[in-house]
């Protein structure tokens, strides 16, 4: 059934990408209407954040399918119920899909660090994987503005390759994190204040967090960030913006000219089938879902989906790479009970350090990797923890038991690394045209592997976490990577995905120009991580906000000269 009303900008997506899209779009006096998959989301009324575990179905128990331990409702899970997804043999994929309005905002670490000058021209500097089309200074600004917009926590630390933004003082370090600020510094790694998009003062109408540290869950106060607090509620109160949830979108239409006019999604309510006419139509419902709709797209224009003539749409996926380490601290043992309180996040992170080994060629990959941390007294280790022979927890039950859980308990402290990867021909997605959701879409299948590079990277990490629990005069209880190739992740698993349509600035090797908006379909526009070249160790989300802020105003530059 079409919508016989015109927008200006009709936006697919609501989270970081979608929502800055909005914010910008709107003020600047463009109707738009936003599509989102999921339902509406008030973090106010919706979150979780005062709910026990214990509360939550299964005692709060994680797997697959509950990433949230019961609080799905919030966050989302990896198995979106009547939208599966397939991969190739030998592939192992997680697709992590967040179906609510403002999207993975409600639930990501929002850990916000700004690439840097070397991770736009990652070619240039070693001679792999490519360069962007644009260079950090052409983003810097709207680094700041989204900075300054959000509210980031920091310090400015002059450190090569991770730029200094425009921060809030950030909290003070936990009693763990102290621990292994000390040990880094014998080890001459630096061990700095995280920058998290968490509120330690008063921002813009929004108060300064006050440690309920259950940020995942939305935060009803809007002391952290997310799309639906910080950037759609002042896009709505221009009267600018309309918001369907519920809407399933399922391809992109265009005319015989080539040009995008609207959208065609599927109303989960009724399972209708609708469209809606714009005059620029900007792609935000994530790297993944924004490739399965350019596939979908299909025209005797465009046989093989829309904005594909260079074959590249779906090509070149990047996530993160990642592997923990946990250790058990001696020193924590038996502390007196006392305030841990913090923001649902790191207080202190570990940046990439090791620039000068790299140059000289002392190590045996090309990128690099952070470490984010986590430990003290936020919960119970599981009673089988072992480390060497040696059980920590052991059996039993009554007052012994509870005595032996009160001695250990803040003793653990974990090391969770977050890589680069270089992007790869082998990593891709495609349509598999025997399977598709509830709704008779077409659904995506995933080909992923990890290079040589990736897999000693995550090498370099276990023994580096490794050595760092050691100089803490610690045991390593466990080492995570399900695939065992030297503890690295599966695919997907980092939840940073991202590419699959790339920018640059030839129309046969990329996607997308410089302002993201599609070489082959001039009103149409990606606004979320599909544009990315690269995928440095820095976790995407700033960028894909300071990219988006970028391109929505060259669309409403563009719109006020009438060249869209």
């Amino acid at each position: 059934m079409p919508d016989l009303d015109t927008y200006d900008v009709i936006i697919v997506g609501s989270g970081a990408g979608g929502g800055m899209a909005a914010y910008v779009l709107a003020r600047a006096g463009a109707r738009c209407l936003m599509l989102e998959a999921g339902d509406w989301f008030d973090t106010s009324r919706d979150s979780k954040w005062l709910e026990w575990t214990y509360d939550a179905p299964h005692r709060g128990a994680t797997n697959d399918a509950h990433a949230a331990g019961g609080f799905e409702a919030v966050v989302g899970g990896y198995h979106v119920d009547g939208e599966p997804y397939t991969c190739a043999a030998g592939t192992q994929w997680k697709w992590f899909r967040a179906r609510m309005l403002g999207g993975r905002t409600n639930a990501w670490g929002r850990i916000s660090l700004r690439n840097g000058p070397y991770d736009f021209k990652p070619y240039t500097r070693d001679g792999k994987g490519f360069d962007w089309p644009i260079a950090y200074e052409d983003l810097a600004p709207y680094y700041e503005r989204t900075e300054e917009l959000i509210g980031v926590f920091g310090s400015r630390e002059g450190l090569e390759n991770l730029p200094d933004g425009k921060y809030l003082p950030p909290p003070a370090p936990r009693c763990y994190e102290l621990l292994i600020q000390k040990a880094c510094t014998d080890l001459r790694i630096p061990c700095i204040p995280s920058r998290l998009a968490i509120l330690t003062r008063p921002l813009n109408d929004r108060p300064a967090c006050h440690y309920v540290s259950q940020c995942s869950r939305g935060c009803r106060m809007g002391s952290n960030f997310s799309s639906p607090v910080v950037l759609l509620y002042p896009a709505r109160l221009t009267g600018n913006l309309e918001i369907r949830c519920g809407a399933m979108a399922r391809e992109v239409l265009t005319g015989p000219d080539g040009r995008a006019t609207g959208v065609s999604y599927i109303d989960k309510a009724t399972g209708q089938k609708m469209q809606v006419t714009g005059k620029v139509v900007v792609l935000a419902a994530s790297a993944c879902e924004t490739v399965r709709l350019l596939l979908n797209s299909r025209s005797p224009r465009f046989p093989q989906g829309l904005a594909n003539s260079s074959g590249l749409v779906g090509r070149y996926l990047m996530d993160t790479v990642m592997s923990n380490v946990t250790g058990w601290i001696p020193e924590l043992m038996n502390l007196p009970s006392h305030n841990e309180d913090g923001v649902g996040g790191m207080h202190l992170y570990v940046p990439w350090w090791n620039y000068e080994q790299q140059r000289l060629g002392q190590l045996p990959f090309s990128r690099g990797y952070h470490i984010e941390l986590s430990g003290g007294r936020s919960g119970m280790p599981a009673p089988g923890l072992l480390t060497g022979s040696e059980m920590l927890l052991g059996g039993g039950y009554g007052k012994a038991l509870k005595k032996r859980s009160r001695n250990l308990y803040g003793s653990l402290v974990g090391f969770h690394g977050r890589g680069e990867m270089i992007p790869n021909r082998e990593s891709y997605c495609e349509i598999d045209a025997g399977a598709a959701d509830r709704w008779g879409i077409p659904v995506l299948k995933f080909h992923f592997r990890w290079s040589d590079e990736e897999i000693q990277m995550a090498r370099h990490m276990q023994n580096t976490f490794q050595q760092i629990v050691l100089t803490m005069d610690g045991k390593v209880i466990e080492s995570y990577g399900p695939n065992e190739r030297w503890g690295i992740s599966e695919g997907g698993e980092g939840i940073h995905e991202v590419g699959g349509a790339r920018m640059g600035n030839d129309p046969a090797s990329s996607v997308l120009n410089s302002h993201c908006q599609a070489w082959d379909c001039r009103n149409l526009f990606v606004a979320d991580g599909a544009p990315f070249v690269s995928l440095s160790e820095k976790n995407p989300t700033l960028t894909i906000m300071a990219l988006a802020w970028r391109t929505s105003e060259y669309i409403a530059s563009q719109m006020r000269i009438q060249a869209l």
